[in-house]
């Protein structure tokens, strides 16, 4: 694997890397100040009803899992062609909030910080909680200096480094590469239905073809035809995805 998929090419810091396991992202968004009625949980399939019947809804995010091979870095050599000016968006007007990953190893908090800052999970922060003094701080700053203060946020390096030690395996060594990325799909704040891919290795934010209607979740058949058509760009070369909702218990 290359060093620019683990994310750890060049980077100040970094952190051991999150287990994909929704009791792990779920106890970390909790530390950083999301209300307890929310928590992440497996989906087991995109097609089987009673399999997805058992996720409860709605759905505020999604976070994929995916190997992140040698062809991941041509997506993202793909991407800086198809938009070669990085993304410098700031401020509420934004229809999302975005982070550049420049911590090494750290793409599933970049997920689930994705998750919690958009869409109708940003309702569910509590007052003067790390995460919404977070937010104060970096809404208004551009993509590079919203990167520097997360870096700098030590109340959410230490509640990380707590949960990368939580799973049920062993911890990694904070920079050793690693064989997966993560990848958040969240509602815009603007209320509209809009969907965006979050990759904080990207340009920016990349706003899809996806529009939900009212009454729609990002498990409802459009949503998870986004889900199912970012699978098969592997077309069979990979396999290990997984996918875990950020839902209202």
């Amino acid at each position: 694997m290359s060093t620019s998929q683990s994310g750890n090419y060049g980077r100040r810091k970094h952190y051991i890397p999150l287990e994909s396991n929704p009791e792990v992202f779920t106890e970390l968004i909790h530390t950083l100040g999301v209300s307890s009625s929310l928590s992440f949980q497996d989906v087991y399939s995109l097609a089987d009803p009673d399999l997805l019947s058992l996720v409860p809804r709605p759905v505020f995010g999604l976070v994929l899992i995916f190997p992140a091979m040698e062809d991941y870095d041509r997506i993202l050599e793909e991407d800086k062609k198809t938009r070669p000016n990085a993304y410098t968006g700031k401020g509420e007007d934004e229809p999302v909030i975005w982070f550049e990953q420049t911590i090494g190893n750290a793409c599933g908090l970049y997920g689930l910080l994705h998750c919690i800052c958009n869409g109708p999970a940003r309702q569910y922060l509590k007052p003067d909680s790390t995460i919404l003094n977070l937010l104060k701080i970096c809404v208004p700053l551009d993509p590079t200096e919203r990167a520097l203060a997360l870096e700098a946020s030590e109340k959410v390096e230490y509640a990380h480094a707590h949960a990368g030690k939580s799973g049920h395996t062993a911890a990694p060594d904070p920079k050793d590469d690693v064989e997966h990325h993560y990848v958040a799909f969240v509602t815009s704040n603007t209320g509209n239905g809009d969907v965006y891919e979050m990759d904080g290795m990207k340009q920016g934010p990349l706003k899809t073809d996806v529009t939900l209607k009212e009454g729609e979740d990002l498990l409802t058949e459009a949503g998870r035809n986004l889900i199912k058509a970012f699978i098969e760009r592997e077309q069979g070369r990979s396999i290990g995805f997984s996918l875990m909702a950020l839902v209202k218990t």
